[in-house]
């Protein structure tokens, strides 16, 4: 993929409206392009701001009973008629031409409201954000063979790693007696926001615990995507989310003993 290329896709990338396959691969150009990246963080830092602090307002009761009331009725003896019918009347004059013309203003206004409707409801939520940057994560992390930035299976070497790099200590619990095998940990980036990652290791499946401070608790949610199972929740101020391969039973186990940890004192 050229720069050019790339910096062409970031819109689409950010509003979520590229395929897996396009995401991918524009991933791995701004893995590589510090320049590119940066650009994508400055778009997702607008986009944030945008969606934080502008005003949305309802569309009021009157707009609404204008736009039906310009809609045309359908003629009493039940026949619709056609657009040129307004030419055919006496007096070829302005009056006539603004009555052909007033039915295709009405429904170009109509048009017009369903498209940005149709925009606000196309437009991923924030949580399905948060669920395409986990997945995409995890997908390049396994594709790449780079899960982890530092390689332990003690937590007292992987926590402080992760707090002096961010701008909060992450809570890391060891769960090998449950055969859930702390790997390593790594710095990643959820948005523009920098999150920590826990590598854990269930036999020969990976599984990536994304971890960042919560603004509100939010419910337990399980999700699968593309073959991967995702579950969310959030416990003590901290957001969890955990993607894998793994099915779906285990890595519940896994989210409950997370929890547990994470709510002991």
């Amino acid at each position: 993929m050229t720069r050019e290329e790339a910096n062409r896709l970031l819109h689409a990338y950010i509003d979520g409206e590229l395929d897996a396959v396009k995401s991918l691969e524009l991933e791995a150009h701004l893995a590589g392009n510090p320049s590119v990246r940066a650009a994508c963080e400055r778009l997702r830092e607008m986009s944030a701001a945008i969606r934080d602090k502008a005003d949305y307002h309802a569309a009021p009761a009157w707009l609404e009973e204008r736009v039906r009331a310009a809609i045309p009725a359908e003629p009493k003896d039940g026949h619709a008629r056609p657009a040129w019918w307004g030419w055919l009347k006496p007096a070829g004059s302005f009056a006539a031409v603004a009555d052909w013309l007033r039915p295709a203003a009405s429904f170009a206004a109509v048009a017009l409201v369903t498209w940005v409707v149709a925009l606000g409801v196309m437009r991923p939520s924030e949580d399905e954000r948060i669920t395409q940057d986990v997945l995409a994560s995890h997908v390049r992390a396994t594709l790449s063979s780079r899960f982890y930035d530092v390689a332990s299976s003690d937590q007292h070497t992987v926590k402080p790693w992760l707090s002096a790099r961010l701008a909060f200590s992450p809570p890391v619990a060891d769960l090998s007696a449950s055969d859930f095998e702390l790997v390593g940990g790594r710095l990643d980036y959820i948005g523009a926001q920098p999150v920590a990652v826990l590598v854990y290791k269930r036999r020969q499946h990976m599984i990536d615990v994304f971890l960042w401070p919560a603004e509100a608790q939010k419910a337990e949610q399980t999700l699968t995507r593309d073959g991967f199972n995702i579950e969310r929740f959030a416990r003590n101020g901290m957001s969890f989310w955990i993607v894998s391969d793994l099915n779906r039973d285990e890595l519940d186990d896994l989210a409950r003993l997370l929890a547990e940890r994470s709510a002991a004192p």
